[in-house]
């Protein structure tokens, strides 16, 4: 089903509304962000992305519906991988945690711009030349096998963007409080604190190269992948909050990352052979991460150095 514009533009204007409040409002105080205050926030969007479902399957029906919950659920299986990242960025750029959440929020938006510029090119390439869908298939398959090799976050202090930007001249050496950017007796000059927005923008760009493709084994509709991205993401920013103290006991995470990469870049690779519903897809899915989540859980059940006798 065609969407119109008025969708698209009265999504973008709930989100930014969302962030603006958010960002203006409720946390215009630069502070912390509590554990229980951001668990609280990660259910919230989990319901309201739950409510656009529900409304999704009220306007276009129960298979959009379906689509928009499937690829809502890939989508931030995937995105977990990005809370590594953060961490990894924040303690290389040696961002306060009083102003890690400002940094995700700035990012956020600008992820809306780079995803929608994406989405709008693997929509059109994929409407162009169909065949693409199994090169996205492969290319999934094999970055998959790459992340079931090598922690994708143990890269992240090494990134060509973090030794870009140390390298650019007309940044502060200190932060400026909350100011990304500041005027000096040299000019205007940006803080390490806008460089960890470049940063995190960067490399949420280089995720969604990765995870937008894995949308389309589930839906060619620009609408549903560029609504269950922005979604996902949203809701990462106050996971990141909830999970960031606890990364080390999800250890194995990344391993049912990959396999998720995995399963979605075969169902794409045999969609003429194997036909692999929505709904048995979500249910795969789901089933991946919560094994990977319990394996992780379960070998940290005993003390260091204790073994079972």
């Amino acid at each position: 089903m065609h969407t119109g514009l008025s969708f698209w533009i009265g999504f973008n204007a709930v989100v930014l509304v969302l962030l603006a409040l958010d960002l203006f409002v409720i946390r215009g105080k630069e502070q912390t962000v509590s554990m229980k205050g951001a668990a609280i926030w990660s259910v919230g969007g989990i319901l309201m992305s739950l409510a656009f479902g529900a409304w999704i399957y009220i306007s276009q029906g129960h298979g959009k519906a379906l689509e928009f919950i499937t690829g809502y659920v890939i989508e931030y299986s995937l995105s977990m991988d990005n809370l590594f990242v953060f961490i990894m960025i924040f303690a290389y750029f040696k961002v306060a945690p009083k102003h890690q959440h400002r940094v995700l929020a700035w990012g956020i938006i600008g992820a809306l711009v780079m995803r929608g510029v994406v989405i709008c090119l693997g929509v059109e390439l994929v409407q162009r030349f169909g065949w693409i869908l199994y090169g996205f298939g492969a290319f999934l398959l094999i970055t998959g096998l790459r992340m079931f090799f090598k922690k994708p976050e143990t890269e992240a202090t090494e990134s060509f963007a973090c030794r870009v930007c140390r390298k650019i001249p007309r940044v502060t050496p200190d932060f400026h409080g909350a100011s990304m950017i500041v005027r000096t007796a040299a000019g205007w000059m940006l803080t390490p604190l806008a460089l960890a927005v470049v940063v995190v923008d960067v490399m949420d760009l280089i995720f969604a190269v990765d995870s937008i493709p894995a949308t389309f084994a589930v839906t060619r509709d620009p609408f549903i992948v560029y609504t269950s991205n922005i979604c996902a993401i949203l809701g990462l920013r106050s996971l990141y909050f909830v999970l960031a103290g606890m990364a080390d006991r999800f250890e194995k995470l990344h391993y049912g990352l990959a396999a998720v990469l995995g399963f979605i870049g075969l169902k794409m690779l045999l969609a003429n052979v194997l036909h692999i519903g929505n709904g048995a897809a979500l249910l795969v899915v789901a089933a991946i991460l919560a094994a990977s989540i319990i394996w992780s859980l379960a070998g940290k059940r005993l003390p260091a150095g204790e073994k079972v006798m």
